[in-house]
């Protein structure tokens, strides 16, 4: 159907009515956006002020003014660094001589109280190794310095340094025991398949070192080493089992023992000595490692021997 003239141009006029409303809308739309983004720096602004600021408030301040570690500072302001240590003598390392205490390892805990500038104090309270241990993990020492072993068990509860003196294993046998036990097998084959009964400290390392290197042994604990060494006399155990230091010493100071005894260095076995510190102590560690690495006087085996002459 054909329209009139009048009829299109009235159709015109609603279609551009039409068109500037949804121009109008559109616009609408596309100018809404812009007023968001205005809140944007408000909300970012809020959220940097909150964020933790990183200040030296780790670190504390002591009497001279330093900022040090926690665990350092706790020492520095106590004017003391308390070093656990056996209460039973274990000369040339720590012993009683002429009512003051001296040796290797009194030597080394008063060389760390200097580089911290404090004097120090010993807690020789516990009665074995093991308990010196207990004694740095419960807090009621700094530090250990103690002839100890560095093993699995104990690095469960505390924190080592690296070792400050490494030794062998040794075994020291009752020759005429240990010459029936092996009936002319070869003495290092017998003793890696060693059944035959070994005598160690009770709470020592060697008690633990004794049950995973000897499965097959019968491992006997006596509560210190001189009755140990009584053990293998009266032939109640074969073997005594510990450092080659404590072994070694036994015919330093006894030379005829070797007509009734025997002694074996386990090479491939180390007995490692480090410096003992609490696990939430990490810089008191790192300390204790460095002043291990820039001091001169290393131990040896054979300084540690020649220190048991004089």
């Amino acid at each position: 159907m054909r329209m009139g003239k009048s009829a299109q141009a009235a159709w015109q006029c609603v279609a551009m009515a039409l068109c500037i409303a949804v121009a109008a809308g559109a616009s609408a739309q596309t100018a809404a956006p812009a007023t968001a983004p205005a809140a944007a720096p408000k909300a970012q602004a809020t959220t940097t002020t909150s964020a933790p600021v990183a200040t030296p408030s780790s670190l504390v301040k002591v009497a001279d003014g330093r900022m040090l570690a926690p665990d350092i500072a706790r020492i520095v302001n106590r004017g003391e660094l308390v070093v656990a240590m056996l209460g039973v003598d274990t000369p040339p390392f720590f012993y009683e001589k002429n009512g003051e205490l001296t040796g290797l390892e009194v030597d080394l805990a008063k060389a760390f109280a200097k580089e911290l500038g404090v004097q120090v104090r010993f807690n020789r309270t516990a009665k074995t190794f093991n308990a010196v241990v207990e004694t740095v993990a419960r807090g009621e020492a700094d530090m250990a310095i103690s002839k100890l072993s560095r093993t699995l068990a104990r690095t469960q509860v505390i924190s080592f340094t690296q070792p400050y003196l490494t030794l062998n294993h040794a075994l020291i046998l009752n020759r005429v025991a240990f010459a029936q036990h092996a009936r002319e097998r070869a003495a290092p084959d017998v003793i890696r398949r060693f059944n035959g009964t070994i005598g160690v400290i009770a709470k020592s390392s060697f008690q633990d070192y004794a049950k995973r290197y000897f499965p097959k042994a019968k491992v006997m604990e006596y509560p210190s080493w001189p009755e140990v060494l009584k053990a293998l006399e009266k032939g109640e155990v074969m073997a005594a089992y510990r450092d080659e230091f404590e072994i070694k010493r036994i015919l330093k100071s006894n030379p005829t023992a070797s007509l009734t005894l025997r002694t074996i260095t386990l090479k491939d076995l180390e007995d490692t000595l480090g410096i003992a510190v609490g696990l939430s102590d990490r810089t008191l560690l790192a300390f204790a490692n460095e002043f291990l690495v820039q001091r001169g006087d290393k131990l040896t085996i054979n300084k540690v021997l020649a220190a048991l002459e004089n």
